[in-house]
């Protein structure tokens, strides 16, 4: 949030992490937008219309307050004289031709440089595309610039560019040709000066420089590719496929053994995600090496000094993990019910991890807490600081550190809806509001005493990061803040008066009555303020006195819409430049304003005072230690330079109890002030438990519930942290037993190897019997089992499911784990056994025939027409029914193990159609392999030939071939195009006489191989069998009576008629031939299966349609008497 010696480059939305943490705010723009980016921005123009406005001259001073009422008189008087000493040169220049341009990109090369780079670019945010671009370059501090041409000729569009870190002179433009079919990159050595351009293979999201090694460096492409280079890419490796954006880190100097190694998170072949390293020589699949046993969340990892953190969600439970110093990962110990909703990293400097946790009561505001140095266990410091959610569900929590003096922290907290500012001096051990000032800028007295009111401070980051936030500190400046805020009994979000404090926080003076953005030039010595507003200024104000007096500049003749300012790196500059445009569609202006020639010498210390930081309550000891630093004098106009040291003197002082905090199960009780600033133990907490890593015959001390503020240098005098118990490490029973698998792949194929992971979270290790069964014979016994030095790898050979159990055994207790392996040959092909014809609102049985057959624990998933939710079934057959005629999608998907394979048919759904029953000539059976490809194309053939004897469109006519021997078929009449399906009386199809005559007569035939004749007949000819299928409706009851009459007759006819074979299911399949694909389902000649529907026809009668059809059915004489009748 903090101001910074050239903005860095920044694009909107790309922060996972908000906050407003100073500190924070630098490192995590390098770990997530690459440390390229220190010295270089991103500006967005604001909207309006050109307005003049006019002004000069002193503005005006505060009135001192408190320590400072001797700061009055002759000093101040003096000062007023000596402004006229200040004198300022101000330089413009437009770059002309980027009217249209809406965003900018300027980077500072460098300390001691002169040289200043602009990207202007015309940003399309429909298409997300950038359409134009220009580069710009100055030689001479920004006083002019000129336009470079990258590619005489050829019209090249620059989206990014990047400067290394280690060396500014190297600078990267990512670019592309106009239709974005070129991806290029222009290398520059010298500033700009001169540049080579590299055709690319891939597209650039992403470029991160390695933090040491200026040569080498990252690239992220848009098909989430990683590629390496180490010649400032001019040759480029892809280092993996699959890699999470923004969660790639370079190796971390002193804490990483290889400069070159490369932490990422990447997403495995089963879609979970996995941490891994590799070195940037070879990181092939084979030569990554997992860090984490098993998979993490999603966009979860992240590197940050020591410390490495992942988190894993299970069902609805988060852990966090944390590995300190590249050791094994270790679960982040929070209070037992805190019941976490989401964590935040907020710092991890000074060996320690400084964290925002929403507990499961929050909704806009989190908990502060803070680690042991290792990050494992933390205690709350701060309870509800609010909470912003923004786009992209990235979060901003009100805290900021205070740059330039460690420990020092300025908070936002909400209480009953009530927003108040505290500050801290001891890293969160003590927060105390804010004293306010007893006079307004105009030196008023104001009405606001404590503890009614106070002063609040909005603690909002800057989305543009070319100016500064509502608060600003500066690691060059201690003790200097400046920020919008208000007084009050509360914060109030549309007051942003602006105060600054020189002596860290104790005391504050209002300078102005509307937020301004703020710059410090010369280690503070010079302060700039510009107003934050939406209409164009041409003035800005500065203070050389800490903000005691404000002057007055006109930097530029013409009023300007103010973009942003940016400063000449280095702490010393006194060179700024500031950003803008006259109107919306204008261009770019750039206006040189120089401090310099006010300050003619070099400080010397007798130019500096001394000044002692204490806290609110006027105490010196902060943080175990006395310190002071140096302040320039009032009467001394000279530069403080790039020597300048603030610190003056450091001295310990003797520990007290402030700088002790709660250990870890406890906390201090508002409730409990009566009893003294005592820790109590939490009720789940016992302070005299072995921690987790006791190791038997060690000893350990009982927590007293104290330890010492982390970076807190206090010597001798009181140890609160000493315990009095000493406790012998007793031998602890194992407990969170874990049985891992590399890659978390529960599902194998034969010959396939696979490694398992024992992990125990408590108990021994060395002293415990581990006993391992893999479940196919193989069993083992270990002693002192490791994490990762004694994987236990494994093969099974053949299909099946085995129980890998773990038990781990010593004379205190007993765990368990285990987990279930399924080892399955792949899926080759599922074929959907389905007649193309159904009835409306009639059963049809839909079967899935796998290869290979003998596969067990398929999962089988079923889509029926546009239903988006599957039906899902272990058994390879489904019955369903289709409540609407017309055309119906059935798609069915096998999945085992690792492998799915999938297969659709197209169903037509009529409310009647009808149906004749067809044999083959038995010379067919023996060249009949069974399998749906060559049912499918005998069906086609009989279908093609009735269609052309009897002229009847081929579209009304589908013939079905059954599975199993000998060779049957189904031939399905469906109703004509153009006659209605439902008609008041029972319609008498002329086709079917056309039909049997041309079965009847052997005019249906085709030629096999060997030229074998095959004829095609009406099976049962002299009975004429036939079928019908129609809808309900009005039928049901005609139906119903002419079963009734058939009935009586069927039962007379009994007597005298015998008893035809039935037919088989269509389903009905058998194994014939081996490797053949086979239905599991298999009937017997002697059963009858009626799945849905029955007819009965009359030797004398055409064929009536008499119930529904679903295409699975009986064909029965009308002499046969049947005890079961179905509709």
């Amino acid at each position: 949030m903090a101001q910074r010696s050239g903005a860095s480059l920044f694009l909107k939305g790309t922060l996972s992490i908000n906050v407003y943490f100073g500190f924070v705010l630098a490192s995590v723009w390098m770990s997530l937008l690459g440390p390229v980016k220190s010295d270089s921005g991103f500006l967005k123009r604001t909207g309006g219309d050109r307005f003049l406005d006019s002004s000069g001259g002193v503005l005006g001073r505060s009135v001192a307050v408190d320590g400072d009422l001797a700061r009055t008189g002759a000093a101040r008087f003096r000062r007023a004289q000596s402004q006229d000493k200040v004198a300022l040169l101000s330089s413009s220049f437009v770059l002309r031709g980027d009217a249209t341009h809406n965003q900018a990109m300027v980077h500072w090369t460098g300390e001691n440089s002169s040289v200043i780079l602009i990207l202007t670019k015309y940003y399309h945010a429909d298409t997300a595309k950038v359409l134009e671009s220009s580069i710009w370059r100055s030689t001479d501090y920004g006083t002019t610039y000129t336009k470079l041409n990258l590619l005489p000729g050829t019209t090249i569009v620059v989206t990014n560019f990047y400067i290394c870190p280690t060396n500014k002179k190297k600078i990267l433009l990512v670019s592309s040709s106009i239709n974005e079919r070129d991806q290029m990159l222009f290398i520059s050595t010298d500033e700009g000066s001169n540049f080579q351009r590299q055709p690319l293979t891939f597209s650039v999201e992403t470029l991160v420089f390695h933090p040491k090694e200026e040569e080498k460096l990252l690239a992220y492409s848009k098909e989430k590719r990683l590629y390496v280079s180490t010649d400032l890419g001019r040759k480029w490796t892809l280092l993996q496929e699959r890699v999470t954006k923004d969660r790639f880190f370079w190796s971390v100097a002193k804490v990483d053994a290889d400069p070159d190694l490369v932490h990422m998170e990447m997403q495995d072949t089963s879609g979970g995600f996995l941490y891994v390293t590799c070195l940037i020589q070879n990181c092939s699949d084979k030569m990554v090496t997992a860090q984490f046993l098993g998979k993490i969340d999603h966009n979860s990892l992240a590197v940050q000094d020591d410390y490495i953190f992942v988190k894993v969600t299970t069902g609805n439970r988060t852990k966090h993990y944390v590995s300190y110093r590249r050791n094994e990962f270790v679960q982040m110990k929070f209070p037992k019910y805190a019941l976490l909703k989401d964590v935040q990293i907020v710092s991890t400097d000074e060996n320690q991890v400084f964290l925002a946790l929403q507990e499961w009561y929050q909704t806009d505001t989190y908990n502060l807490y803070q680690s042991d140095p290792q990050g494992v266990y933390y205690s709350i410091v701060l309870e509800n600081v609010r909470s912003t959610k923004q786009p992209e569900e990235n979060v901003l929590i009100d805290i900021l550190e205070v740059r330039g003096i460690k420990g020092v922290f300025l908070a936002n907290q909400k209480v009953n809806g009530k927003v108040t500012t505290l500050i801290t001096y001891n890293k969160g051990r003590d927060w105390d509001y804010l004293n306010p000032p007893s006079t307004d800028m105009n030196g008023k007295p104001v009405n606001c005493k404590p503890p009614d009111c106070h002063l609040h401070m909005h603690l909002r980051w800057a989305d543009n990061p070319y100016v500064s936030g509502t608060v600003h500190t500066k690691d060059s400046a201690p003790g200097l803040i400046m920020g919008a805020g208000n007084l009050g009994s509360q914060l109030v979000e549309y007051k942003e008066e602006m105060y600054i404090t020189s002596d860290c926080g104790k005391s504050w003076r209002q300078v102005f009555e509307e937020e301004h953005h703020i710059l410090y030039l010369d280690h503070g010595g010079v302060i700039v303020a510009i107003k934050d507003t939406s209409i164009p200024l041409k003035i800005l104000k500065f203070s050389i006195d800490e903000g005691w007096t404000w002057m007055t500049h006109n930097f530029t003749s013409t009023s300007v819409f103010v973009d942003g300012l940016l400063s000449e790196p280095g702490d010393e500059t006194l060179v700024m430049t500031v950003f803008g445009h006259i109107s919306f569609r204008s261009d770019w202006e750039l206006v040189k304003v120089n401090f310099r020639q006010s300050f003619p010498r070099q400080c010397t210390e007798a130019d500096y005072d001394a000044w002692k930081l204490t806290n609110l309550k006027g105490e010196a000891c902060i943080m175990g230690q006395e310190r002071s630093f140096r302040k320039r004098k009032d009467s001394a106009f000279c530069i403080k330079g790039k020597s300048f040291t603030s610190a003056l003197t450091s001295r310990p002082c003797q520990c007290t109890e402030k700088d002790f905090n709660c250990d870890y199960g406890f906390e201090r009780a508002a409730s409990l002030k009566s009893e003294g600033d005592r820790c109590f133990a939490d009720f789940w907490h016992d302070p005299d438990s072995p921690p987790d890593d006791c190791i038997i015959g060690h000893s350990y001390a009982s927590s007293t519930g104290y330890r010492k503020v982390v970076s807190n240098i206090c010597e001798g005098g009181v140890n609160k942290q000493q315990s009095s118990k000493q406790h012998t490490c007793p031998l602890l029973a194992p407990r969170g037993l874990q049985l891992g698998i590399k890659g978390e792949t529960m599902a194998v194929g034969p010959g396939d190897d696979i490694t398992f992971i024992v992990r125990q979270e408590q108990g021994d290790t060395v002293h415990t019997k581990y006993q391992v069964d893999l479940g196919d014979g193989f069993r083992a016994i270990y002693v002192n089992l490791t994490v990762t030095d004694e994987p236990i790898q494994h093969r099974y050979e053949k299909p099946g499911i085995y129980r890998v159990t773990v038990k781990a055994e010593n004379t205190a207790g007993h765990d368990e784990a285990m987990v279930y392996i399924q080892v399955n040959s792949p899926l080759q092909e599922v074929h959907l056994e389905v007649v193309p014809i159904a009835g409306r609102n009639q059963e049809v049985n839909l079967t899935a025939v796998i290869l290979p057959a003998a596969t067990n624990l398929t999962v089988f998933y079923w889509w029926i027409g546009d239903n988006l939710q599957p039906t899902l079934s272990l058994e390879n057959s489904l019955i369903t029914k289709f409540p609407k005629t017309g055309e119906v999608m059935v798609t069915v998907q096998a999945a085992c193990g690792r492998s799915m394979v999938q297969d659709t048919k197209t169903m037509r759904v009529f409310d009647q159609f009808q149906v004749l029953p067809l044999t083959f000539s038995n010379s067919l059976d023996p060249f009949n392999p069974n399998i749906p490809d060559w049912r499918e194309d005998i069906g086609q053939v009989v279908t093609r030939i009735l269609a052309k004897i009897t002229d009847i469109p081929q579209a009304s006519l589908v013939t079905v071939v059954k599975p199993d021997l000998p060779t049957t078929a189904d031939l399905y009449v469906l109703p004509p195009e153009s006659t209605p399906e439902k008609t008041s009386s029972t319609p008498v199809d002329k086709r079917i006489p056309a039909i049997k005559q041309a079965l009847n007569g052997n005019n249906v035939s085709f030629i096999v191989r060997g030229g074998l004749v095959v004829f095609v007949n009406l099976a049962d000819s002299d009975s004429e069998s036939q079928r019908s299928g129609t809808g309900g409706g009005f039928w049901a009851m005609a139906v119903i009576f002419v079963v009734c009459l058939v009935a009586v007759g069927s039962f007379i006819l009994y007597k005298f008629k015998r008893k035809l074979p039935g037919r088989n299911v269509y389903a009905q399949m058998h194994n014939v031939k081996e490797q053949e694909m086979t239905s599991p389902i298999n009937h017997s000649e002697d059963t009858q299966n009626i799945i849905q529907g029955e007819e009965f026809i009359d030797d004398d009668l055409d064929s009536q349609t008499l119930g529904n059809h679903s295409g699975v059915v009986l064909s029965i004489n009308s002499r046969e008497l049947h005890s079961y009748l179905t509709s």
